[in-house]
Order: structure tokens, then C-alpha cells, then sequence
């Protein structure tokens, strides 16, 4: 059994991750200030002996005995990163340098939930590991385009400089239950449009790409890296290379939800990123892993979840 602190730990992924890591019979101390996060994602666990639950703000130090960490502490969705930017840098770059400290102090090995969006716009496609990206320090994205990337420089300078044992996974579109229902993403957003029969909208005109990961094959991803060798640092991309339009995932989520729903245009956001694929040849070389669940197969999951908590 190991000690195991995860940050974010009542969001999106956080929830599911401090799910997979109790099935495995670890201890879990699960840190959140609930700005994004919801206590209903954890609910379920509170009754096992193993969980803990602590509200925190991770911009202010943590004092904890730990063996393993997992940084998920940011809100990740533009609604959310763009209502507080200032906060939003300050959970990147401060939240890393503190959950850094106590890595140091506890000799943990700590993993960072960075992100694609450290390639900002790319002008190279599939985007690897080496590529530097394409980001604009000043646009309305870069409080979390550039504070993630500030966080990864943190990483590798601590990892440098004191040894702390990292892990770095630059994480792509994810989807899956537990998704916040007005986060603005896309997967999120068509299928409650659909199911509500209200207009899809989509920004642009539909021909941008994005590769779309289902929750349980990422999380798969994160304990893999974990588990890997300490020469094993990363960044190494997770998420799922099968590449589609924004238009066919709308005609998707249309069709399996057998909406009336029209589909509107409105102007593409400023830096939104044209196409978006990562290329995993990192993640199966070095962790054998890969995503298995197809686009219908977790669609159809979690248009499931959101009926439930639509209809409640």
C-alpha cells in the first residue's frame, strides 16, 4: 500500500483517478478547494476507510507525509481557466512550486498533469515530444497555455537541481463521465445541446481537428507513467491519435442521441487551436500503452451519464 496525495483530486479526472488508485488498495488523500471539482464526483468514496478528503488551495504550501503525488490542480476548461486568470497562473506556477517543495521533503515522486496546450497552436502535426510549440504569452489562453508550461520548467529544474523524481504527461482532449456539464469543452457542450435539443454550436467553421481520449484509457496512461522507471521522466503525450472535425463529432453526438438539434456557427475564439493529434510513439514505446475504447464506444457512455444528471 502506498500513500498516495492527488491534487484536484474531486475533479474530472482527479475523481477517477482517486478511484482507480482505492481498486488497487492504496491509501488516497484527495486535495481540492472545489473551485471546479465537485464533492458529488467523490461522493461514492467516502465510505472507504483508504479515502481522505482534505479542501485546500494548492497556492498556499501542504504539509503532508506522502509516498506518490499527482499534480491535477488547475482548472483546465477555458470557461473556467479564463474566469480567473490571474489565479489561474497562480495555480500552475505557485501550486507546482509548492507540491515540488513537498516532494522534496518527502521524497516522493511526483507527476504533473500538463497538457497539449503547451503546443499552443501547432505548426507541426502530429505534435511530438520535441516540438517547442507555437503559444502566444499574451492572448486570453496563455494564463493556462503558459502556466503550464512555466510548471513543466519547475519540474525539470527540481528534477535537476534537487533530484525530486518526476513525471511529466502532456494530456489531449479527454472525455468521459463525471465531465463538468457547463465547462465549455466540446464533447460536453454538443451533448447537452443535443439532449436538450438546443442548437450545437460551433466555433469556426467546423473543419478543426481535435483527437479525443476516453477517461478510463487515460487514467490507465497516468498509472503507467507512474509506475515506470525513474530515468522515465517524460513529457511523453497521452491521449488518443485517431483524429476527427469538429463537424463529424457534432453529426456524431447528433445522430447517437437522436437530437432535433440544429447546428449554428458562431467566430472562432481567439488562438483556439486549428488542429490538435498527439503522437504516442513515447507512450507506447516506453509504457506500452495505447487507447483502447473507440469514440462511439466512450460516446456512448457518457451521453449516458449526462442523461442521468440532466433528467435529476
Amino acid at each position: 500500500m502506498k500513500r498516495v496525495l492527488v491534487t484536484g483530486g474531486a475533479g474530472f479526472l482527479g475523481s477517477h483517478l482517486c478511484e482507480h488508485l482505492l481498486d488497487q488498495g492504496h491509501e488516497v488523500i484527495c486535495v481540492d478547494n472545489y473551485f471546479t471539482g465537485r464533492r458529488t464526483n467523490i461522493g461514492h468514496l467516502f465510505e472507504n476507510s483508504n479515502f481522505e478528503v482534505i479542501r485546500h488551495d494548492i497556492t498556499f504550501p501542504l504539509y503532508l507525509e506522502i509516498d506518490e503525488i499527482y499534480n491535477l490542480a488547475c482548472p483546465a476548461s477555458p470557461v473556467h481557466y479564463q474566469f480567473d486568470p490571474v489565479q489561474t497562473v497562480k495555480t500552475s506556477v505557485h501550486g507546482a512550486i509548492n507540491i515540488l517543495g513537498l516532494a522534496k521533503r518527502t521524497r516522493a515522486k511526483v507527476f504533473q498533469a500538463s497538457t497539449s496546450e503547451v503546443y499552443g497552436d501547432p505548426t507541426v502535426h502530429p505534435q511530438p515530444e520535441t516540438y517547442a510549440g507555437n503559444v502566444n504569452p499574451i492572448g486570453p489562453r496563455a494564463c493556462y497555455d503558459e502556466g503550464k508550461r512555466c510548471a513543466e520548467t519547475l519540474f525539470f529544474s527540481y528534477h535537476r537541481q534537487y533530484a525530486v523524481k518526476i513525471k511529466v504527461a502532456r494530456i489531449f482532449n479527454t472525455y468521459g463521465p463525471r465531465m463538468h456539464p457547463n465547462d465549455g469543452r466540446v464533447v460536453s457542450n454538443f451533448i447537452v445541446q443535443a439532449l436538450r435539443n438546443e442548437p450545437i454550436t460551433i466555433y469556426g467553421d467546423g473543419g478543426q481537428t481535435r483527437s479525443f481520449c476516453y477517461v478510463d484509457d487515460l487514467i490507465d496512461g497516468f498509472i503507467k507513467l507512474m509506475d515506470s522507471p525513474d530515468t522515465v521522466t517524460g513529457p511523453i503525450n497521452l491521449g488518443n491519435p485517431e483524429e476527427f472535425t469538429i463537424g463529424e463529432l457534432a453529426a456524431l453526438v447528433v445522430s447517437m442521441t437522436h437530437s432535433q438539434s440544429p447546428i449554428i456557427y458562431h467566430p472562432l475564439p481567439q488562438d483556439d487551436p486549428q488542429q490538435r493529434r498527439p503522437d504516442i510513439t513515447r507512450a507506447t514505446t516506453l509504457l506500452d500503452w495505447r487507447p483502447t475504447i473507440r469514440l462511439q464506444d466512450g460516446l456512448e457512455r457518457t451521453i449516458a451519464y449526462f442523461r442521468t444528471i440532466l433528467d435529476a
